[in-house]
């Protein structure tokens, strides 16, 4: 398993679709994974430390894990088939609970938990980055340093529904 970081989120144009951008810890690859925008909102929330006045439901699950004493231990990405991603929550007592990715990543940003994948995942879609490209992932942490997660809800959606 190889740990990854959360770079952030941003729109894919002109598809308009949202993906979420990790990359290795002790090396240079990067791993892009199409999500939704109500998961990218949550992302991003955690990311910038945004709390709404009313808990989202990743925020509520946090809630329910400490009030019942349970510890998210590891995040992993454990599979990808046919580009869909497969992720794993892991808890302190051993059970595991199958999870989407986004929903798994926005949860342990929330907890403050590590994210890993499997090295066949990270073989099958990750990204090298060239250093040339070094500058477009600069362009994207600034990107990143100046959208806000409304950015990411669609017309008529609200994030305290």
């Amino acid at each position: 398993m190889r740990e990854l970081d959360v770079i952030g989120v941003r729109v894919e144009a002109p598809s308009n679709q949202p993906i979420v951008l990790l990359r290795e810890v002790a090396g240079d690859r990067y791993l892009p994974i199409w999500i939704g925008a109500v998961e990218a909102t949550a992302i991003a929330f955690a990311q910038q430390g945004v709390v709404p006045p009313r808990p989202l439901t990743h925020d509520l699950l946090k809630d329910v894990l400490d009030a019942t004493g349970h510890v998210l231990t590891e995040v992993q990405i454990v599979d990808v088939k046919d580009g869909v991603f497969f992720a794993s929550l892991v808890f302190n007592d051993g059970v595991e609970v199958s999870a989407r990715p986004s929903d798994s990543i926005a949860l342990a940003l929330r907890t403050g938990t590590r994210i890993v994948v499997t090295d066949e995942v990270l073989a099958e879609a990750g990204l090298t980055a060239p250093a040339e490209q070094e500058d477009e992932v600069e362009k994207f942490r600034e990107f990143l340093d100046h959208v806000d997660p409304e950015d990411f809800e669609q017309p008529g959606e609200s994030p305290s529904s």
